[in-house]
C-alpha cells in the first residue's frame, strides 16, 4: 500500500507535523500517567480508522512494558476487568470526545469520573492528549499513511 500524500515529503505539513511533535512535549512532559496516556492514543486511533497511528502506539505501548493483553483489550475495554477505574474514565473521555463529530458529546457524569480519578494538571494534560491523537489520526488518515513499518522511537 503506499501512501496518497507524504507528509513528510511537503515542506508544508512537515514543518506542521514537526510544530506537532513540539507541542506534543507539554503532554509527555505533564503528570498524565504515561500508560493512561497511551491507552488514549490507541483508543481514539481505533475508533478514527488510523491503521497508521494505531501501529505506532500499540508498538509504543508494548515497548514501554504495557502487557498484550491490555493492548489487545483497549477497544473492549467496558467488557474487561484489566484497566483501572481512573483509566476507565480516561477511555470514557476520549470516547466521547472523538466522537462529538458524530452528534456526540462529553456527559458530565463522565466529566465527574475524570475529576474523580485526575488532579487539573492531568486533566488539562488528558484534554490535550485526546486533542492531540485525534488531529495525528486526522493527517494520517487523510494521507493514507500505510501501517505495519513502524518502529518504536523512530520519531525520537
Amino acid at each position: 500500500m503506499e501512501a496518497r500524500f507524504n507528509l513528510y515529503g511537503n515542506p508544508i505539513t512537515a514543518s506542521f507535523s514537526k510544530r506537532m511533535v513540539m507541542a506534543g512535549k507539554v503532554i509527555d512532559d505533564s503528570p498524565l500517567p504515561k500508560a493512561t496516556y497511551e491507552l488514549v492514543k490507541i483508543r481514539a486511533s481505533q475508533i478514527n480508522g488510523c491503521s497508521y497511528c494505531v501501529d505506532m502506539h500499540t508498538k509504543d505501548a508494548a515497548h514501554a512494558g504495557e502487557s498484550s493483553v491490555r493492548i489487545n483489550l483497549v477497544a473492549a475495554w467496558r467488557e474487561t476487568n484489566v484497566f483501572t477505574e481512573a483509566e476507565r474514565a480516561a477511555l470514557a473521555l476520549t470516547e466521547e470526545a472523538t466522537r462529538t463529530a458524530d452528534g456526540g458529546h462529553v456527559s458530565d457524569d463522565t466529566f465527574a469520573q475524570v475529576r474523580k480519578h485526575y488532579d487539573d494538571d492531568q486533566i488539562a494534560g488528558l484534554i490535550a492528549a485526546i486533542a492531540m491523537i485525534n488531529a495525528w489520526n486526522r493527517l494520517n488518515a487523510i494521507a493514507h499513511t500505510p501501517a505495519g513499518d513502524y518502529v518504536p522511537g523512530q520519531w525520537g
